[in-house]
């Protein structure tokens, strides 16, 4: 018995084709979330957090969610968020800069003279 047109076997291949392109395509664009965070937290370490994401890809996924705990952990205004320090708003830690430059001048001139004298 021989069929009279292979229509459906056509849809059915470009069906089958569409959905794999579609998968592999999802699976790409999940691996790249934790690298696009990152790059929109301005993250320090947004390159290696991009290869780290490809080497997840080939490795099924397994270091994955620690790309997302690394990505996410940095915010763009605090930093890592362990301790905030804010010189611009404080007069003594001000103070203290000035004091630091001023005796950095005056050893770096101590140092200039030491070294004409050789």
């Amino acid at each position: 018995m021989e069929r009279a047109t292979p229509i459906l076997d056509f849809i059915s291949l470009g069906i089958f084709v569409t959905v794999v392109i579609g998968f592999v395509y999802l699976i790409i664009f999940i691996h790249d979330i934790p690298y696009e965070q990152a790059k929109k937290r301005n993250h320090p370490q947004q390159d290696a957090i991009h290869v780290a994401g490809w080497v997840s890809l080939f490795t099924l996924h397994v270091i994955w969610p620690f790309l997302w705990i690394w990505a996410f952990l940095y915010k763009p205004d605090t930093g890592w968020g362990f301790e905030t320090v804010s010189i611009k708003d404080s007069p003594e830690k001000q103070n203290e800069i000035k004091e630091l430059k001023e005796r950095l001048t005056v050893l770096e001139e101590k140092l200039s003279k030491k070294e004409e004298v050789k």
